[in-house]
């Protein structure tokens, strides 16, 4: 039982990493309104959410696995404090917290339609705090983290976060998406601005 609960966690840790890094890529490109890695906005958004629940999945496989292994000495106390567990107090505290933010996404936007918009928006940018909190906690914690495939995972994973980051922060980030909102915005603006014809009998002017 012992093994088949580390194996567990482990696979189930990893996977989660690999699929998170894909839902904060998807995120921040779907706001360029443009495709991305070839799909569609829709599409984006779609795998997107798919990725982000299969995501939530694994990461619940991952804490009841390790709750269920002995070597991991994991107390349900340390699932929902941060930085209070005896095995690495750090890197575990460092899943906890991650655990925490995510619990916060989800249960956000299950309850989005009721807290508004503009709040779930807010608590969404969690989502910038929640990837290299948990990406710290599987570099430290994780029993491959001196495995080259998973060093090279952990390091691609940052490569293609910090990308989308710096994508974001630059000028040329939704310059499609933005040119054609400005065009429609303009294009109201004018036909607000625009006199209503006067009609006449028999013609108009």
């Amino acid at each position: 039982m012992t093994d088949a609960a580390w194996y567990a966690a482990r696979g189930a840790g990893v996977v989660s990493l690999a699929l998170l890094t894909i839902v904060m890529v998807l995120g921040i490109g779907s706001r360029s309104g443009r495709p991305v890695f070839g799909l569609p906005r829709f599409g984006a958004s779609l795998v997107h959410r798919n990725a982000s629940l299969i995501a939530v999945v694994l990461i619940a496989i991952h804490v009841l696995s390790l709750l269920a292994d002995p070597y991991a000495q994991l107390r349900l106390v340390d699932v929902i404090v941060p930085f209070d567990a005896a095995y690495r107090t750090a890197w575990v505290g460092f899943g906890t917290a991650a655990l925490d933010l995510i619990v916060a996404l989800v249960v956000t936007s299950l309850l989005r339609r009721r807290i508004g918009q503009r709040a779930w928006r807010a608590i969404h940018w969690l989502a910038y705090a929640a990837w290299p909190v948990a990406w710290l906690h599987g570099i430290g914690a994780g029993t491959d983290r001196s495995s080259g495939w998973y060093l090279a995972v952990a390091v691609i994973s940052v490569i293609v976060v910090v990308a989308a980051v710096v994508w974001r922060c630059s000028d040329t980030f939704g310059t499609v998406g933005g040119r054609r909102m400005e065009r429609r915005v303009n294009d109201a603006i004018a036909a607000a601005q625009r006199p209503p014809p006067t009609t006449y009998p028999g013609r108009t002017r």
